[in-house]
């Protein structure tokens, strides 16, 4: 570690792809860093949703952010949770009350679950943004098979064979076509009393088709496979109460009633509430809260500020730049370079996103993709999702763990991580 404390200190909130990014590309600049997360790894959030359906394990998609630090001599990182910004004093306040001062920051710290205002449906609907919301969603989704095998009424058991998502954006297509599937191939012959080929997997989404960011003509495609693996599809509904018991929607119809013991929540987004502390002037913020940065990526009116990722509101060639993996890696680039020019006495440049295209997963051999002007479904595009995201994995054990998994689980039906332990399921994890 450079302890050198008359350089200039960076300091980077959050290790999500953008922070990562920014960390590596200051490797050999003249700063000390030190990297701040409230957990001690970084997560490959793509495909969060294979832990949270048990197809992988939480190591093959994390790795400790001290580790990939560790040959970094200038970079240090601390597990903490940062909760304000006081941009006037320079200085970053942690949940224990310490603080700690920087020269650069750069916010990226992401976003968290919306409600849209209905906050006490979270603990009936959990969201999935990080390896505890996976934790949750699997147990509740194990437990609902074990329960159903227990129940002997067959009207009282049809609620536990039934699964709610909210949202059909990319998690939640994810989410859907994943439940389908285990239900009907990876479970068949595990239970004796339940045929869990009756699973019900409901998807609800309030605009009037799914991946509303895709072509109409990909979103056709993915509405298509969906329903060819056995998802019910529900656009132009709307959710209006959720509790233990299920939920209420609303449609053209009238409202209507859903008895499900399993909800899972894919429906919205806000900015992390940290963007608020820097108490910009209410127009700088979007309507999810994200920070309208200048086009180098600065906070407006602090230029020592770096906001990236899904933190930051900008639009690249006229149009919005996408929450991805991809568009924050690009941002923590940029960032890093116009520090870079900062410390040089430089001007800074403006911040463009290449589109490299957007891939959504399905289910087994079910995905769409646009690749440029290539609009591209089923087969092909799933092998083009898969052989990415096992190439953009961090580290050689990951991917290698990923490949035999999902090689396993292609050729016998079969999801490795069906694991549940503990009493709390917040607090649980296996080390498969």
């Amino acid at each position: 570690m450079n302890t050198n404390l008359s350089l200039p200190h960076v300091l980077i909130l959050g290790c999500g792809f953008g922070g990562l990014a920014v960390a590596r590309k200051l490797a050999s600049a003249p700063v000390r860093i030190t990297m701040i997360d409230k957990s001690n790894h970084h997560l490959f959030q793509p495909l969060l949703y294979q832990v949270a359906t048990a197809g992988l394990a939480a190591p093959a998609i994390a790795a400790p952010v001290r580790s990939l630090l560790a040959d970094q001599r200038n970079a240090t990182s601390l597990m903490a949770d940062a909760v304000a910004v006081d941009a006037a004093r320079r200085v970053v306040t942690l949940d224990d009350g310490s603080e700690v001062t920087y020269d650069y920051l750069v916010m990226a710290t992401g976003t968290t679950h919306s409600y849209f205002g209905n906050d006490a449906w979270e603990p009936y609907a959990p969201g999935l943004k990080n390896l505890s919301d996976a934790f949750i969603i699997r147990k509740r989704i194990l437990l609902a098979y074990e329960h159903a095998e227990r129940e002997l009424d067959p009207v009282k058991r049809v609620p536990w064979l039934t699964f709610a998502v909210i949202g059909a954006g990319p998690t939640g297509v994810e989410l859907a076509g994943t439940l389908a599937e285990i239900g009907r191939h990876t479970l068949r012959h595990d239970f004796r009393r339940i045929d869990t080929r009756q699973v019900r997997v409901m998807l609800l989404e309030g605009n009037d088709r799914v991946l509303g960011t895709y072509p109409e003509e990909l979103s056709q495609k993915a509405r298509e496979q969906l329903e060819r693996i056995g998802v019910e599809l529900h656009t132009g509904s709307r959710v209006t109460h959720i509790d233990a018991q299920g939920l209420k929607y609303q449609t053209a119809s009238g409202e209507q009633t859903l008895e499900a013991r399993t909800v899972v929540w894919a429906a919205g987004v806000a900015a992390s509430p940290l963007a608020k502390t820097l108490g910009l002037p209410a127009e700088k913020y979007d309507r999810a809260g994200r920070v309208l940065v200048e086009p180098d990526l600065s906070a407006p009116g602090h230029p020592e500020i770096f906001v990236i990722g899904d933190l930051a509101g900008i639009q690249s060639d006229g149009k919005p730049v996408p929450g991805l993996g991809a568009s924050a890696k690009q941002m923590g680039w940029c960032a890093a370079a116009n520090l870079k020019r900062r410390l040089a006495g430089e001007a800074t440049r403006p911040f463009h996103y290449a589109d490299y295209g957007t891939l959504s997963p399905i289910g087994r051999k079910a995905a769409v993709a646009q690749i440029g002007k290539f609009k591209l479904s089923g087969t092909i595009a799933w092998l083009l999702w898969l052989f990415a995201h096992i190439y953009f994995l961090i580290g050689f054990r990951n991917r290698l763990m990923v490949m035999i998994d999902w090689a396993a689980a292609y050729f016998s039906f079969t999801r490795p991580a069906r694991i549940v332990a503990g009493g709390d399921e917040r607090a649980t994890e296996d080390s498969a």
